[in-house]
Formats: C-alpha cells, sequence, structure tokens
C-alpha cells in the first residue's frame, strides 16, 4: 500500500524558524526588570564582565530590575573567550542565591555564558554533555539578554560557544534551547565601545550574515534577512567608526547585527566561523579579529560552489556587477571585503596575531570537526584548511 501523498509534498523541503520576543530600540534596556517580574521572576543573576560594568550600562539595568521588585544578584566573572569554570562559577552563584531568572548584559562573552549557567541550573550533567547540534534536554531558566555590541548576536541565536581549557578549544552548542525568551536590544549601549571593537564586532556581523546566505542550510526565512544585514553593515560601519556618538549608525549597525543573527541562528555558518573558532580556542584570540582575517581567503575558496550567492552578497555591498565575468566579480568581492577590514583598522595577519606556520595542521584538525563545517557550500578537507590558513599568515 502506497503512503498517502501528504506524507511526502511536493516544494521546498520543510524549515523552522525560531527567535525570541525583541524589544528594539533607544531605551530597551530599561524595560529588564518589567520582563523580568512578566517572566515570574524574584532573583535575578545579572551577568555582565568588567568592561560593560565600567561603561556604566549593568548599573542602568541594575536599577531597573530593583525598580521592578527584583533581588538582583550581579556576576561579573567573565573574560574574553568564556570558559568552563567562569560557567560553573556562576552556576554555583545562582544556586546558592536561589536565583529564578537570568539577565545577561555584555557582548557575545557574558550572553554565551549567562547560556551556559542556565544550562548547568537546569540540568544534572555537564557542559560537555550539550556540545554539538539538539544535546539539551532541559531548557533553560527565563533568559533575558541585553547586547552592548553589534556583532555577536547571541542574544537571539540557538548558539553558544564556550571554552574548555583542558584541551585548549572551544566548544560549540547548538540547541533551540539555547533562545533567549527575551532580547532588549538598545542601540545607545554601542556609543561606549572603543574603535577596536566597533570593528571586530561589526565584521564579525558581516561574516554571519555572508555565512548564513551562502550555507547549506539557507532558506527564503533567512535569505531576506542576510541580504539586509550584508546592506546595513557594509555601508554603516565605516560611518560608525568615524562618528561613534551618531545613533544613526549606530542604530543600523544593531539593527544588521540583528538581522544578521536571525539568519545565522537559522541557517548556521560555515567555514570562516569553524576556523575561527579554532584559533580562539587554541590562541585565545578575539573572535571577530578571527573572522575578518579569514573571510576573503573563504570566499575564494567557496566561490565556486555557491556563485549566484556571493554574486547577490557582492550586488548587496554596492559592488557594481555589469557584465562582468565571474572571475571579475570574485575579485571584485575579496578587493572590497579586505577594503572594509582595512579601512575598519583590522590589519593584522595571523602571523601579527601570534600563529606560527606550525601550529596550522593542529589549527586546521580542529576546524574540520566544527559544526560550522557542515553547512558550507563547499566540504573542505584538511589540507584545503590549512592552506587557507596559511595564505592568510
Amino acid at each position: 500500500m502506497s503512503e498517502p501523498h501528504w506524507m511526502h509534498p511536493p516544494g521546498p523541503e520543510l524549515r523552522k524558524f525560531v527567535l525570541p520576543e525583541i524589544i528594539f530600540g533607544v531605551g530597551a534596556l530599561h524595560l529588564a526588570g518589567q520582563y523580568g517580574h512578566s517572566l515570574g521572576g524574584s532573583k535575578a543573576l545579572v551577568v555582565s564582565d568588567p568592561g560593560v560594568l565600567a561603561a556604566g550600562w549593568v548599573q542602568q539595568v541594575l536599577a531597573s530590575v530593583e525598580g521592578a521588585g527584583l533581588e538582583p544578584t550581579l556576576f561579573t566573572q567573565v573574560t574574553p573567550n568564556p570558559r568552563i569554570d567562569e560557567a560553573i562559577a556562576g552556576a554555583i552563584v545562582y544556586a546558592e542565591q536561589g536565583c529564578d531568572v537570568i539577565i545577561a548584559v555584555g557582548g557575545g562573552s557574558p550572553i554565551d555564558c549567562a547560556k551556559c549557567i542556565g544550562l548547568l541550573a537546569a540540568s544534572q550533567g555537564g557542559i560537555r554533555d550539550f556540545v554539538g547540534i539538539d544535546n539539551v534536554r532541559a531548557p533553560m531558566p527565563p533568559t533575558i539578554c541585553i547586547p552592548t555590541t553589534a556583532g555577536t548576536s547571541a542574544d537571539v541565536s540557538q548558539f553558544a560557544v564556550i571554552k574548555d581549557t583542558e584541551i585548549n578549544r572551544k566548544l560549540l552548542i547548538i540547541s533551540k534551547a539555547l533562545v533567549p525568551d527575551v532580547s532588549l536590544i538598545d542601540p545607545a549601549t554601542l556609543t561606549t565601545m572603543d574603535a577596536f571593537l566597533t570593528a571586530c564586532t561589526g565584521m564579525d556581523a558581516l561574516v554571519h550574515a555572508v555565512e548564513a546566505y551562502v550555507s547549506l542550510g539557507h532558506s527564503p526565512l533567512t535569505d531576506i534577512h542576510a541580504l539586509q544585514a550584508i546592506r546595513l553593515i557594509s555601508s554603516n560601519l565605516q560611518k560608525s567608526l568615524a562618528e561613534p556618538n551618531n545613533l544613526d549608525y549606530r542604530n543600523n549597525m544593531m539593527l544588521g547585527s540583528l538581522e544578521a543573527g536571525l539568519a545565522f541562528s537559522n541557517a548556521s555558518l560555515g567555514a570562516v566561523h569553524a576556523m575561527a573558532h579554532s584559533l580562539g580556542g587554541l590562541l585565545d584570540l578575539p573572535h571577530g579579529q578571527c573572522n575578518a582575517m579569514l573571510l576573503d581567503g573563504v570566499v575564494n575558496f567557496n566561490y565556486g560552489h555557491a556563485e549566484q550567492r556571493y554574486r547577490d552578497a557582492a550586488a548587496a555591498m554596492g559592488i557594481e556587477l555589469g557584465g562582468s565575468s565571474s572571475s571579475e566579480i570574485r575579485e571584485r568581492l575579496v578587493v572590497e571585503i579586505r577594503r572594509l577590514r582595512d579601512t575598519a583598522g583590522i590589519r593584522d595577519t595571523l602571523s601579527r596575531c601570534g600563529v606560527h606556520r606550525t601550529e596550522v595542521h593542529e589549527l586546521a584538525e580542529i576546524a574540520l570537526s566544527d559544526p560550522c563545517v557542515v553547512t558550507n557550500p563547499r566540504r573542505p578537507c584538511e589540507r584545503d584548511i590549512e592552506v587557507i590558513y596559511e595564505e592568510s599568515l
């Protein structure tokens, strides 16, 4: 007996798209207490880092939390490239203080650490038990994220990255259980970022958008966000560096980061991120800087396997295509990526950042095992990854 036709419907395959409740605009962070209360919280663990604390944003969030009648506990023991031991320490504070809601304030480091604290608070296992795709069985406690950079989009994503210092690797956890309940996105928080952080996070967001658009996991639901992110970031990054207090430019960068996050969270990423995770784990380099140094090399490697998609990305960046040949468009796209990176002030090579040729083999081995490689449009072998690293030295 044949199966009913509805079991094998014609047309595109099914896709899912998940996102948190999002409040976007200047002043959004002041809603932290209101949302903490509406989620049933009475004691909030506020996760941040020393830099965001010094910028003054944490104090404003604490005032909002207290104003709504919640009792806050502050945890700021988070470093760039957050570590498993930091998440464990945060989970201990969460339990000891009887917290029932998590509020993360900062860039990708505090938000990823907060997500891992939430996983530990909700489950009996350790962080390593959750690594990979869909290995989280219990939902996190109610979680509110307040991003203060326009880059990582951890506040809307299904991803968390945490460093295992025992093996010097970044571990990637992917699960819809990691999507926060609420993201309060306030562009005003970007005005305290320095130029280098603005550049690194901006390039990180651009890589999110480009990789999501060419990803094997892309769909019409993600494409529209990826292309809009490319347009916004490529046209506003340099402006926001030149006028850091201009809220129009900062708003556009924050919106571009959000659009990129919605795209990559649901389409996944590619070889740039796999290689950047490897670098960040082994050598503790800034994530956005790693992405910026690797994007042009990966585009060169992938181009022939996703030519039309890279043409679309080039057009979104304002590159004139006309009747140009495939090789000409490829070259223009790579040149424009390098121009954006250089004008943003990211001019170092991997070797200047301390990467040695003797480390390339190990870096490639680690990158090839990263889940992001699975959706790269061209499946690389170990030697392919080594060559991209070597060309970026």
